[in-house]
């Protein structure tokens, strides 16, 4: 997926190929015992309806000529339980697919979104959110109608079409090729339209796309929304939106709709030619009978009613394809950020982290750090300070490996951190950024969730060093309190109480703090400063602070500017240089 924003059409890397089903396939083979039983009970579902022709043509040719009334009524029941096996094998079938086509949404929509939880951070920085959210539910659920029913559907309607040409061919040789005569013309007619088809529908993908990703992105900013008094700007930029999806699918259903009418009209012209052909041409020389014209006809609408069922399966098919190029497309997303071969677990960090001529660019040709050199010991506090965009949070993702450096190394404990498990490595790391997430749930399960095996009692601990245990249990449900997602519900000193109390749980051996403090007030900053003093003690912390005022004890602050440390050293030591650091700490005590 290319780099673009919410009204712009996403362009597909590689064309889709038959590949790609092939690859959708594999899905269906883990459930082929289901998918097998479900077509055996289909095909004789049609074998039973097939029956139907035959037995009306005996009673139009036979019994009601013979005025045996208790052979029709016979046949009339036999055609009733025909009928009524049929239904009922069709209904078994069904509900074995649907079951089937179910489990089988659930793995493409588990494997996806299991890729997405490993793809690097560069893929959710160039695309809007809103745009992968519709590629795991929208599109995977457009692809469940054609796993799950529409493959059953195609193979029972080629038995179907087999059957009746078998049965056609039996009942009259000479009308059977009339019947066949429609399908060249019908051929023709989908060939032309292909490509068109599948342009329209791929066309369709992007204006959905593009509608879901604003709206996602609307829905999270409503509140600067209301507060710029945006809402009829957004309303005029939604109703674009929603008027190129509308004109998106109102095309390519022109097309999925032009299907159905022209092969009626085959069908009609089929059926009337059978008539023509059976009453004018044949019969005075081959003594048709009016019940093989019937049954010819009858097995003429069934015959065109699978080829009418496919090519609406054909419409399902193009339509699919789209969403399929879309998933695969982020199936194939290379996880550039993973553990390499080999890779050992990591021991217990002590805290030593080391830079060595490190370079690291977002963006080829735009290095945002070059030849970064550093040294820090265990326990040591690092603040990095310096302009926006000079690369601090950057320091600290390439840290957590985040992101891979372009050139050089990243050391921990003296170890290429390269070298271990992302996972052994970021579960012995602590990070608090300046909007710490609270997903919906109770409060409780917010502070577990980098320690779901914690007591109740550290739990408690946790909250009291922070503050956060007084407010928690003045609320309704305590510590069981449901929160709404992003903690909607809680100001924003609770919500960095109870992200600290999370993170001090979580006991990391390297902390992180992101802007931690900046959005919260000053009285709610002393609260929790004594958690943050908790939090510094015996591990290596790197504190990244606009605010001066909270990193002047730190043992050592690093001014980050030109790709690189402009300066280095205390507080009183960079004051007395009178540089960098010196004008950054005149200009916020003016």
């Amino acid at each position: 997926m290319a780099r673009n924003k919410f009204d712009i059409d996403e362009t597909l890397e590689t064309p889709f190929d038959i590949r790609h089903f092939a690859r959708a396939l594999k899905y269906v083979g883990r459930y082929k015992g289901s998918v097998i039983t479900a077509m055996i009970v289909s095909v004789t579902a049609a074998v039973i309806g097939l029956c139907s022709p035959l037995i009306t043509q005996y009673a139009l040719d036979v019994t009601i000529p013979a005025g045996d009334r208790k052979e029709l009524l016979l046949l009339a029941g036999l055609l009733l339980l025909s009928i009524i096996a049929s239904v009922g094998f069709s209904a078994l079938s069904s509900r074995i697919m649907t079951k089937a086509g179910q489990n089988m949404i659930y793995d493409i929509r588990r494997d996806l979104f299991e890729h997405l939880q490993k793809l690097p951070f560069e893929y959710y920085d160039s695309r809007p959110h809103g745009k992968i959210l519709t590629r795991v539910i929208n599109y995977v659920n457009s692809v469940s109608d054609l796993l799950s029913n529409g493959l059953i559907t195609f193979v029972l309607e080629i038995f179907n079409i087999i059957f009746i040409c078998i049965f056609m061919f039996a009942v009259s040789p000479q009308l059977a090729p009339v019947v066949l005569a429609g399908v060249p013309f019908f051929a023709a007619f989908m060939i032309a339209i292909k490509k068109a088809q599948r342009r329209a529908w791929q066309r369709v993908s992007n204006k959905s796309s593009n509608l879901n990703a604003y709206l996602h992105e609307g829905l999270v900013g409503v509140s600067i929304t209301r507060s710029f008094v945006r809402e009829a700007e957004n309303e005029e930029i939604f109703d674009r939106l929603a008027i190129e999806y509308r004109k998106a699918w109102m095309r390519a259903i022109y097309f999925s709709q032009a299907v159905w009418p022209v092969a009626d009209v085959i069908s009609i012209c089929v059926s009337s030619a059978i008539y023509f052909v059976g009453l004018m041409v044949v019969a005075p020389e081959m003594g048709i009978t009016v019940g093989t014209i019937v049954a010819m006809t009858g097995y003429a609408g069934r015959f065109w009613q699978p080829i009418m069922n496919l090519s609406q399966l054909y419409n399902t098919f193009v339509n699919t394809i789209a969403y399929l190029e879309r998933i695969f497309e982020t199936m194939d997303e290379p996880v550039t950020v993973t553990d390499k071969e080999n890779a050992g677990e990591m021991p217990e960090i002590k805290g030593d982290v080391s830079f060595k001529n490190v370079t690291f660019a977002y963006e080829e040709g735009a290095n945002v750090l070059e030849n970064l050199s550093f040294d820090v010991k265990a326990g040591q506090s690092i603040a990095l300070v310096g302009p926006t965009g000079a690369g601090k949070t950057t320091i600290v993702n390439l840290i957590s490996r985040f992101y891979n450096v372009n050139d050089g190394q990243v050391l921990i404990d003296g170890r290429d951190i390269t070298d271990f498990t992302l996972r052994s490595l970021r579960s012995q790391m602590g990070i608090m950024l300046q909007d710490s997430v609270i997903f919906s749930g109770t409060i409780k399960e917010n502070i577990l969730y980098g320690r779901p095996g914690a007591t109740d009692e550290e739990v408690r601990q946790a909250c009291h060093v922070v503050g956060a245990d007084e407010f928690i249990e003045e609320m309704p449900n305590g510590f069981d309190t449901e929160v709404n997602e992003r903690g909607a519900s809680l100001s924003q000193g609770q919500r960095q109480m109870i992200a600290f109390a999370r993170t001090i749980l979580a006991d990391p051996k390297i902390l992180v703090l992101d802007e931690a403090t900046s959005s919260i007030d000053a009285k709610t900053e002393r609260y929790i400063q004594s958690g943050i003093d908790h939090l510094l003690k015996g591990r290596t912390s790197f504190i990244i602070a606009h605010r001066l005022s909270t990193i002047r004890s730190c043992d050592k602050i690093m001014y980050i500017s030109e790709k690189g440390i402009s300066e280095c050293g205390t507080h009183d030591e960079l004051m007395k240089k009178k540089g960098l650091y010196y004008k950054l700490c005149m200009a916020q005590s003016v």
